[in-house]
């Protein structure tokens, strides 16, 4: 089976959420306290799958809070060359900044983030700022987890969604649990579940539906997905790394999608190209199996590289590993 969009739309997707500054580091193998410089990209987990989109050909659009500032110029400008309308991201009044993501590359399987996400602008987006006419453009919206974690940006995510509700836009939810920007397991479980119900695909990985479960040790994908599958549901995506990834249907098909063995350099960066490249699949009508394909063949590619959303590849990159590697 294949999910079906509406074709008259105007853009392939749009993206609401967190756009940020990564800074990775250029020295591998040493901690963070020894690492002494750093190159810049555009970072935040939305941004990445607007970026990765458009990089594969599709028409992206992002709606999402900047600051005002030589970061929230430099994001915006990176976006616009990267074929990405940025008509609805706006710039922060109230002086709040863009965050910051500083990575370290300790080793292939270590790699640690250090986040300043304390009152970030693309938490601020407020639901005034999101429009319907915008919104009903799009064949699907894309929406994050870190978006959910604090008003008003919380509020801004649940009034999108209820737009491509309406406008019969599909819902993705990507699940981007990040728990340093949430107050308690019990409120994320609360949020997570939400979205996840309303939504019409919904992508993570195992231990990030733990978090939406509120679960102690990992859970069952069979229960996962029967719940889901008791609302709007249409298609549940669990990853388990190197053990590949599996999609489920309503009818109890399930695809396996095996993982794609690379040279590592990083561990980051995997669940945005994975996902970017999952949709284009979906989008262009191919069938779930050569969408996982896709999916886990992009991650492969991105986690050999430096950066996220600078390394997302193009079509033919993905299709020349998935031919070289089958």
């Amino acid at each position: 089976m294949a999910l079906t969009f509406n074709q008259d739309r105007e853009y392939d997707i749009i993206a609401i959420g967190r756009a940020a500054i990564d800074l990775n580091a250029n020295e591998y193998n040493r901690p963070m306290e020894e690492t002494m410089t750093f190159t810049k990209y555009v970072g935040g987990s939305p941004a990445n799958i607007a970026i990765g989109s458009s990089k594969l050909g599709l028409k992206a659009g992002f709606i999402g809070k900047i600051s005002k500032d030589q970061h929230g110029n430099f994001i915006k400008q990176y976006m616009e060359e990267k074929g990405i309308d940025t008509s609805h991201i706006v710039y922060d009044t109230e002086g709040h900044k863009s965050g910051l993501t500083f990575t370290e590359i300790l080793s292939p399987e270590e790699c640690s983030i250090l986040m300043y996400r304390d009152q970030v602008a693309d938490l601020y987006l407020d639901s005034t700022e999101v429009s319907e006419d915008y919104i009903k453009k799009a064949k699907i919206l894309l929406v994050s987890g870190t978006a959910l974690a604090q008003s008003p940006s919380r509020e801004a995510v649940l009034q999108a969604v209820q737009y491509a509700k309406k406008n019969d836009v599909k819902v993705i939810f990507e699940l981007d649990h990040r728990p340093y920007t949430w107050k308690s397991a019990e409120e994320t479980a609360v949020y997570y579940s939400l979205v996840a119900e309303l939504s019409d695909v919904v992508i993570g990985t195992r231990d990030e539906y733990d978090v939406m479960e509120n679960l102690d040790s990992e859970g069952d994908n069979e229960k996962t997905v029967q719940h889901l599958f008791q609302h709007n549901t249409e298609l549940v995506v669990i990853k388990h790394g190197v053990d590949g990834s599996y999609a489920y249907e309503p009818d109890g098909t399930v695809h396996r999608g095996q993982a794609y063995k690379t040279k590592v350099l990083k561990t980051f960066g995997a669940g945005d190209s994975y996902a970017s490249a999952f949709l284009y699949a979906l989008v262009t009508g191919k069938d779930y199996e050569t969408a996982l394909k896709f999916g886990s063949a992009s991650a492969s590619i991105v986690v050999s590289k430096h950066s996220s959303s600078e390394a997302m590849p193009t079509v033919e990159e993905i299709e020349q590993l998935i031919r070289e590697r089958s």
